[in-house]
């Protein structure tokens, strides 16, 4: 019985060793999706609720963000590619709202990507690359209300969406190291996408021209919020 509800659920490569999502898994993940972002909403509470501006924004960041995922630079192999300023945009989520609005956001991107462009070889492996690895650009927020907050904040989130891939390189896809130290191989090759992304990232921010828009923007953003 178990099987029969993981296979209607779940399509498996045998020859691959991977796990897809079938069309019902699709729905289910939306829906998890969905409930998970609701139930976060729901914990979130106490004096500060997310309000409709904060939803709105988040909402606007993660379109962004997925459209800049479709327009790849350059696609890696064995998964990963550089896009577009996606991790930004959860990033910046963070930088005008703090950590705990940015990691919301950032998980519920990281099941939508998953959703999107689903790779899986174990059950756990796509929690690390997925929602976990995106919430983590959400410590953006760390530095929200510090100068230069949008730099900084954006070096710590994909600081930890690196940390996370880096340790699926290791446990889950040592295999692709062709003999060569496997924590070297995956410290390299996600650096590969994500490094060339970040830095371009950084030299636009590094403009005072984009920093003085993007405080007009968290003005915007904050304006009616009793912080």
């Amino acid at each position: 019985m178990y099987k029969k509800v993981f296979d209607f659920f779940i399509a498996t490569d045998m020859e691959a060793g991977s796990f897809y999502p079938t069309t019902a898994g699709n729905i289910a993940l939306l829906i998890i999706i969905v409930l998970l972002f609701v139930t976060l909403l729901a914990l979130s509470g106490g004096k500060k609720e997310l309000s409709a501006k904060q939803l709105a924004f988040s909402a606007v960041a993660m379109t962004l963000a997925v459209i800049t995922s479709i327009f790849t630079v350059y696609d890696l192999p064995f998964g990963g590619s550089i896009t577009l300023f996606r991790m930004f945009f959860i990033c910046l989520i963070g930088y005008l709202y703090g950590t705990k609005v940015g990691i919301i956001t950032g998980v519920a991107y990281g099941v939508l990507d998953f959703i999107l462009k689903p790779y899986a070889i174990t059950l756990i492996q796509p929690l690390l690359d997925y929602p976990i690895a995106f919430g983590c650009l959400g410590l953006a927020g760390v530095f929200s209300k510090s100068r230069y907050g949008i730099i900084k904040g954006y070096i710590l989130g994909v600081a930890g969406r690196y940390i996370c891939h880096v340790i699926t390189g290791i446990i889950y896809f040592y295999e692709y190291a062709g003999g060569k130290n496997v924590v070297v191989y995956s410290l390299s090759y996600n650096a590969s996408y994500i490094v060339p992304e970040a830095i371009l990232t950084l030299l636009i921010l590094l403009i005072p021209a984009v920093r003085q828009a993007l405080g007009v923007v968290k003005k915007m953003a904050l304006e009616g919020s009793a912080s």
